[in-house]
């Protein structure tokens, strides 16, 4: 899963779309069954507050029309056996208007690259987008396709210092948020774009965070960071070492040695993190019984993730879940 991108050029958006002060962008979301939510939920909430903060009362105009498509369109699951509803590919109403693009990330992605629908619109699709940005494994959907990705150049300009981001370097990819941010700013101003960041409601945090793609991405190679993004992504399922060896394209010996050095901890270790994290937030984030979160996240049963959280955090699964609950009530 290495970076596939079209370099973007130094400039800034507003100099390769022409001006856009009233009119509507079409921003594209690419999901699949399987998808992984939180990004694509924050990328919606992004430019929906940026319409319910922009909307002209004299035109009634929405600034951003987001459609949600998918290959057969209609209810799609996400990895967290969340739904949302989609227009399929083939009946979309498409316009040759510039389009914003992203692709999702998630679990599923292996079977969605073998669904010919989604690679043959997302070839029609990719001459009209401005920005083609997948969200994780949503990579290897463009790689089926034989498809580059085409990020935003304004995560790249040089005299960006006022921003809500830094600037990056030309061999990084940006995070996905932080484009949609970057774009509200560009179109409707740094005042209105940090209002939209801060209405957007944070993750919850757990105990078993990871920090590797924020502060640790700078000293971990690109092949041991994709595949600790594949574990990420794939807790709900089996995993063995040499799987995630063969997403590092490395021996498994090779692999094993690399990830403990880079990473702090052994593959093993990271995914037991992996899973734990997710127990968390799911435990927080809906009303699923502890038996159904404890399969969804790779751990087996109720009892054994009861046996982690006592273990690891000196407390269960339930009493977990009320004391963030009660956490979040004192705070709001």
């Amino acid at each position: 899963m290495e970076l596939v991108h079209s370099p973007p050029p130094c400039c800034s958006r507003q100099a390769t779309v022409p001006e856009q002060t009233s009119e509507t962008t079409r921003v594209d979301v690419a999901l699949f069954n399987g998808f992984a939510l939180p990004k694509v939920a924050a990328i919606i909430e992004i430019f929906q507050k940026a319409n319910a903060l922009s909307v002209s009362p004299r035109s009634g105009s929405a600034r951003y029309d987001v459609s949600l498509l998918s290959a057969s369109g209609g209810r799609i699951a996400s990895s967290s056996s969340m739904f949302v509803w989609t227009e399929g590919v083939e009946s979309h109403r498409g316009t040759n208007d510039t389009h914003l693009l992203f692709i999702a990330g998630g679990a599923g992605v292996q079977q969605a690259c073998r669904d010919e629908r989604l690679g043959n619109w997302l070839r029609r699709r990719h001459p009209f987008s401005e920005i083609v940005h997948p969200i994780s494994e949503g990579q290897l959907l463009l790689e089926a396709a034989g498809l580059p990705s085409r990020y935003s150049p304004l995560l790249y300009g040089r005299n960006e210092a006022r921003g809500l981001h830094p600037a990056l370097p030309l061999s990084e990819a940006p995070d996905a948020v932080a484009t949609a941010l970057r774009i509200v700013e560009e179109d409707l101003g740094f005042e209105l774009a940090r209002r939209v960041a801060e209405s957007v409601e944070p993750r919850h945090e757990t105990p078993f965070d990871s920090s590797i793609t924020r502060s640790g991405a700078h000293r971990v190679s690109e092949k041991i960071l994709a595949s600790a993004r594949w574990l990420d992504a794939n807790v709900d399922r089996p995993i063995s070492i040499d799987d995630a060896a063969q997403v590092a394209a490395m021996s498994e010996r090779n692999f094993l040695r690399r990830f403990k050095s880079e990473i702090g901890m052994t593959p093993s270790e990271y995914l037991l993190r992996a899973r734990l994290n997710m127990s968390c937030r799911m435990l927080v984030e809906s009303r699923l019984p502890i038996d159904k979160i404890a399969r969804r996240c790779g751990i087996g049963s109720g009892g054994q993730l009861a046996k982690l959280f006592r273990k690891y955090l000196d407390t269960t699964p339930t009493d977990y879940r009320l004391r963030e609950e009660a956490s979040s009530g004192n705070l709001s």
